[in-house]
């Protein structure tokens, strides 16, 4: 049985019993044994720490009518440190002779930071020990658990349970590469006073409230004791409280999987943006055997620039996923703060912006393919009537190299002359019976604008060539167009003309350039290359060939 005593410690009163108040009072007295003879500061340092003391006694004592016991100041004094800390502080900074000797000594140490830890504080710890920001060090941790498999999560548990945890005034002086001498260690408890001063006033703000609450949560209380003690099977209700706790933990639990979740998908998601934002806007990292980036369609005749489009599309991709990565974080711990009110208007109004820009760029874009647009070149062929008309096509290997080339669709980027430009074989051939027995052909080039005038222009835009030798014309298998007209459907369709009674032999190279050229045998476009076929009154009419009429294939006529 021991007695308990009234004390009043920093301006705040406490029930303590005799034994822990004897263990308190040797405390501050061999504390103030330790320190030099100058009674003004003596008396102000072991006033702040009384203070300090008081300040966390009221965190440990949460009840008016608790005592404190031994096991409660042995707490204290572990954190405020040994009276030995103190001396050896006083002795460094009043001993002008050993002055020099011990700031060399005392060099910066490697702590866990308790004050300010995500997890075990690991991070903390080594951002004091460089003396750099905690966030860098968090983000060098993450990157090195995704670019390692998960490195970076074995290196912090090793750390977490290596490095000791600074919890007395010294070794917080130690942490942050501080001499341990009586300025520091009155400045590190002033601090540390202010932090637990907020710490009580937000507590008494909230106790305000809860005692609003306390005559019926007393009522009930009594209520609920007063039935289970009538209640014969009083069991029932510890064991529906057990599963509710259960229950609590397993949300907490899947709570916390789900932060894991976000931050390391919003972190993955983040590091793919960047990455690809540079490779894509600077290198074009993409850009397999010349084939052309697919930045999205409305990239592309764009009023904005294409390296401001990439930025935007950036930030309009990458937000969304830092307010998931710092959602995640605050998940995972209550340390972490959300955005204040300024930077999350800030972020707001950026992503709007980046928002309007790329449903203005969209709408650019929609307007360009508004409107279809054709261009016409007609040009004569000179023929004999016994001449044969003979048709070919031919690449420019200097330009893009194709072995074997076809008509289609696929676009590639090439530079011609420092100049960016559309490379595609999107040729159509076609052979028809002339009205006029004239034998002449047309090239029918189409594309699309904000406007029917616009897409003619563009239409007119395209560049194409060919060749013309007596009664041969060589047809290239490609068109040039601007590279800001990537997505506007371009292509050229080339029709001959030729009388009646006149032959036209298709060269093999152009076989697949034929766009269902009608004949009496229904021959297959494919099919049709090497051998000769003369214009009847209606259509053409193979005269070299030998036609299995089961699959419309043929064969040579020898």
């Amino acid at each position: 049985m021991n007695k308990t005593i009234n004390i009043n410690l920093g301006g705040f009163f406490f029930h303590i019993d005799e034994i822990a108040y004897q263990k308190l009072r040797r405390y501050l007295e061999s504390i103030a044994k330790s320190l030099s003879e100058d009674s003004q500061g003596k008396n102000e340092i072991i006033a702040d720490i009384e203070a300090r003391i008081s300040e966390l006694l009221s965190e440990k004592i949460t009840d008016s009518r608790q005592v404190v016991n031994e096991k409660d100041i042995e707490d204290i004094i572990a954190i405020m440190g040994q009276p030995e800390d103190y001396a050896e502080a006083e002795e460094g900074y009043s001993d002008t002779k050993y002055a020099y000797q011990r700031n060399n000594q005392n060099k910066k140490k490697l702590f866990r930071d308790g004050e300010d830890k995500f997890l075990g504080g690991v991070a903390s710890g080594i951002a004091h020990y460089f003396n750099i920001d905690s966030i860098w060090i968090r983000l060098a941790f993450l990157v090195s658990t995704l670019a390692g498999l998960g490195a970076g999560i074995f290196i912090y548990i090793i750390l977490w349970i290596l490095l000791p945890e600074a919890k007395t005034t010294a070794e917080k002086l130690q942490m942050e590469g501080e001499p341990v001498n009586i300025d520091n260690i009155e400045k590190k408890i002033r601090e540390e006073f202010t932090h637990v001063s907020e710490s009580v006033k937000n507590a008494a703000n909230s106790a305000s409230e809860k005692l609003k609450e306390g005559a019926n949560e007393f009522s009930e209380k009594v209520h609920q004791k007063f039935s289970a003690k009538t209640k014969k099977n009083n069991g029932l209700q510890d064991f529906l409280d057990t599963i509710g706790k259960i229950f609590l933990v397993f949300f907490k639990v899947i709570g916390k999987l789900i932060g894991i979740l976000l931050v390391f998908i919003a972190a993955a998601v983040i590091l793919v943006l960047t990455i690809g934002g540079f490779s894509v806007g600077s290198l074009e990292f993409l850009n397999f055997n010349g084939e052309i980036v697919q930045y999205p369609p409305f990239f592309y005749d764009a009023t904005l620039p294409l390296w401001l489009l990439t930025v935007v599309s950036f930030v309009l991709a990458a937000i969304p996923f830092v307010v998931l990565f710092v959602l995640g974080l605050r998940i995972l711990s209550n340390n972490v703060k959300k955005f204040n009110k300024t930077t999350s208007l800030t972020l707001l109004g950026i992503w709007i912006l980046c928002l309007l820009a790329i449903i203005f760029t969209g709408i650019e874009y929609a307007t360009t393919q508004a409107f279809d647009g054709k261009h016409i070149e007609k040009n004569n062929l000179i023929l004999a009537k016994k001449d044969t008309l003979v048709l070919k096509m031919k690449n420019d290997d200097t330009i893009y190299y194709q072995q074997n080339f076809r008509t289609s669709a696929r676009k590639y980027k090439i530079t011609v002359k420092n100049t960016e430009l559309i490379y595609t074989n999107n040729i159509g051939v076609d052979v028809k019976r002339s009205t006029t027995n004239q034998a002449y052909f047309i090239i029918q080039k189409e594309s699309n604008g904000k406007s029917t005038a616009d897409a003619n222009i563009n239409a007119k835009k395209i560049a194409y060539n060919f060749e013309i030798y007596n009664n041969e014309v060589l047809l290239n298998s490609y068109f040039l167009t601007d590279l800001s007209n990537l997505f506007k459907d371009e292509e050229i369709a080339i029709t001959f003309f030729i009388p009646e009674a006149t032959t036209v032999y298709f060269d093999d190279s152009i076989k697949n350039f034929l766009d269902d050229v009608k004949n009496e045998e229904n021959i297959y476009d494919t099919d049709m290359g090497s051998h000769y076929f003369m214009m009847t009154d209606k259509t053409l009419k193979c005269t070299d060939c030998i036609t299995d009429t089961k699959d419309n294939s043929i064969s040579k006529e020898w």
